[in-house]
């Protein structure tokens, strides 16, 4: 395979200005989600986000195409399988068919869902490396990296942490830091740890492979800023941030034991993970051109062809430097936009196992309808890069005012008066209102071009008002009594259906199951934008049934408690960590054994089961005492960010509660959680003494923050 495996760059301005002009062709990915974990409703922001864009553009008649895979490779694959006793292989292939169900159930539609773990997605590394190695932009060296001696592997940029060495932040990745947005190569990191096992990391040296990509500053600095690649702010930020002085090498080879693609001509040496996930876009359509007979080259080398690229603003740095340069140098088409969206945080707050909030894809679809995530978020969504808040009460309220109180109204009051008759054979006269939603279409439109999905719903929440005034003026529900009304009656619900058939083309890429019944409901399925220009006349109309219902609080909360237990549930991934049993007291409340200061050592233990007890500071926010316990109190403990536990610990006899409040204690963070009749104990904290009134909690010295782990 030749380097064959390019954007039109006359700037998204022309893009704009060819919406509905003429067809356009338009190749369009979302990040590719990681093989090593479940689909949470943080991912699915970026998804949606996709999917709500790309039925947009097919809407409009577009040759448009979603392409994604499962992103497979790296230390953390090859670490999980050797964990789960599996090869990489059917880890992956388990993931991948579990991602595509999730994808399905919030009906996001890909043309096609590859893996990076495939022959095409292999060919086109070797295209892309043959190019970087024929520019004589690739270096070799010699280098001291990390390396885990308990995982036995080097270690990736992102599974080490540790303190940032220019603005002294506490654990930040090995990459870059989040507080000041320092960049730095983990080796930089002060009193760094491994993600893997929290041990302290090794330098030992291995032969690495660079891509020189100073090489192309100049050009970098011209497509970041030029034309309409990037927003705004994500220009001003590389620019500030990187492009202002020389750029480093691009480190894209890790030594074996690697789980990935081995470098052809660097035996012993393989595919950074970074390297070959980006090329799995191309991968992905090239598998797709062979099912449909295309042509390969007219997505990737054909200037007339928009790549459009979504990704959360995490990996800005890959897709904004490095993916650019590789497809510039092989000289593939290069993006026409790569649309950077910000985090999701529940409640003002980053997502929270602890609280419930950090929710799967799957247990949100055993609680509720995907419809009401799909307009939530397209109601928050924007161009820019900032965060978006799932509030659950908003979240409530909204899709109940929204589209049960205003958009399914609409047929909810009308359908059952004409499912006899059908709608009139000419459309009546309804002072307007049509006529005016048609007219905001070009509008509407624009909007989604430009990602502003929170505007759609605005503008359409408002012609939905309108019709809905047009409905209570009219009283369909007053006209069915009198028999000599029944003509009007059936002029009115006709002119309501059709406004809500209308708004429905409108929100058809938000909510494409709901526009596809609507289809079925009025005998008319919505194949095209322009559906919402001429309203349909005499079609049968079917038995309502209800097409989207309230949502119901206790679901929300019932949705949050199942989050909850399965966080607790949920195996520590450590490696080579041991099962051992936790001693519980006849009501399954976590204990210590409490050792006579004149006890034997307890029997030796191998470092590999002490490293299973994961070990963290925690501070004291709530301590309450249990009027029926004689032993314990209840201990509401802050871990920082791995968020709050619960915590019965038998110390009622030698401490006060109120003299434990801001108290830094030290916290076993993995203890299986144990239920009793006071509730449930999420952990244990450590003292030492015979007992009674002889204890002393253990404590870290000054300066530790909750969360940090203890090594």
């Amino acid at each position: 395979m030749q380097a064959q495996c390019q954007s039109p760059c006359a700037g998204r301005d022309a893009v704009k200005n060819a919406v509905h002009m003429s067809t356009r062709r338009i190749l369009v990915t979302s990040a590719l989600p990681y093989a090593n974990g479940h689909i949470h409703i943080g991912h699915l922001v970026e998804y949606l986000q996709t999917d709500i864009w790309t039925r947009f553009q097919k809407l409009r008649g577009h040759h448009c195409i979603y392409m994604c895979a499962d992103d497979t490779h790296g230390t953390a694959i090859m670490i999980r399988a050797r964990q789960e006793g599996c090869s990489e292989e059917d880890l992956i292939a388990a993931m991948s068919t579990a991602h595509q169900q999730d994808f399905a159930d919030f009906h996001i539609a890909f043309d096609h869902y590859g893996s990076t773990n495939s022959v095409a997605n292999q060919a086109c590394c070797q295209a892309i490396w043959t190019a970087l190695r024929r520019a004589d932009m690739i270096r070799e060296r010699e280098i001291e990296r990390l390396f885990d001696p308990q995982a036995g592997t080097f270690l990736a940029d992102r599974f080490v942490t540790g303190t940032c060495p220019r603005c002294a932040a506490p654990d930040q990745y090995g990459d870059s830091c989040d507080k000041c947005g320092a960049t730095y190569a983990p080796t930089d990191l002060v009193d760094p740890r491994s993600t893997l096992t929290g041990a302290s990391p090794e330098l030992r040296s291995a032969r690495h492979l660079f891509v020189e990509i100073e090489r192309l500053h100049a050009w970098l600095e011209d497509w970041t800023t030029s034309g309409d690649h990037l927003q705004r702010e994500i220009a001003n930020y590389l620019s500030g941030h990187f492009l202002h002085e020389p750029l480093r090498d691009w480190d894209v080879s890790r030594p074996a034991p690697y789980f990935g693609f081995e470098i052809p001509d660097a035996p012993g040496n393989y595919w950074y993970v970074w390297f070959d996930a980006p090329i799995g876009y191309m991968a992905a359509t090239q598998e797709w051109c062979q099912a449909q007979g295309e042509d390969f080259d007219r997505w990737w080398r054909d200037s007339n062809t928009e790549i459009h690229h979504f990704i959360g603003k995490d990996i800005t740095y890959f897709h904004t430097l490095f993916w650019p340069a590789m497809l510039k140098v092989a000289g593939f088409t290069t993006p026409t936009r790569v649309q950077i969206h910000g985090f999701l945080t529940v409640n003002g707050e980053k997502m929270s196992k602890s609280k419930g909030t950090f929710v799967t894809a799957r247990t949100y679809l055993d609680h509720l309808d995907p419809n009401y995530l799909r307009y939530y978020y397209a109601s928050k969504l924007g161009s820019k890069v900032d965060d978006i808040d799932l509030n659950l009460e908003e979240f409530a309220a909204k899709v109940n005012s929204d589209l049960v109180g205003k958009l399914v109204n609409l047929a909810s009051r009308t359908a059952r008066f004409v499912t006899d008759t059908g709608l009139a054979a000419s459309y009546p006269d309804d002072g307007g209102l049509f006529a005016a939603a048609a007219a905001a279409g070009e509008e509407i439109a624009g909007l989604y071009e430009r990602c502003e999905f929170s505007q759609v719903c605005r503008r359409i929440m408002a012609l939905a008002d309108a019709a809905n005034e047009y409905v209570e003026r009219q009283a369909p529900w007053t006209l069915r009594k009198d028999p000599a009304r029944q003509e009007e009656l059936i002029a009115v619900c006709s002119v309501a259906l059709n406004l809500f058939r209308q708004l429905m083309v409108y929100l058809a890429p938000v909510l494409p199951r709901l526009a596809s019944a609507v289809g079925e409901l009025l005998g008319r399925p919505i194949t095209c934008w322009d559906d919402a220009q001429t309203p349909i006349n005499g079609t049968a109309v079917a038995p309502f049934q209800h097409l989207v219902t309230r949502v119901d609080p206790a679901k929300v909360q019932a949705m949050i408690t199942t989050s909850q237990q399965e966080a607790s549930e949920a195996p520590t991934t450590r490696v080579a960590a041991s099962s051992t049993a936790t001693p519980t007291n006849d009501r399954g409340i976590h204990t210590t054994k409490i050792m006579d200061p004149q006890d034997p050592i307890a029997e030796q233990i191998d470092y590999e089961r002490f490293s299973a007890v994961d070990l963290r500071v925690a501070a004291i926010r709530m301590a309450e005492v249990i009027p029926e316990a004689r032993k314990l109190l209840k201990l509401t403990l802050d871990l920082g960010d791995h968020g709050q536990r619960t915590v019965f610990a038998g110390i009622k006899e030698a401490y006060d509660p109120a003299s434990l409040i801001g108290r830094l204690v030290v916290c076993v963070a993995n203890l299986a959680p144990r239920t009793m009749r006071f509730g449930t104990s999420e952990g244990m904290i450590l003292a030492a003494g015979p007992g009674g009134d002889q204890l002393w909690l253990l404590a870290p010295d000054s300066g530790a923050k909750p969360g940090m782990r203890i090594a």
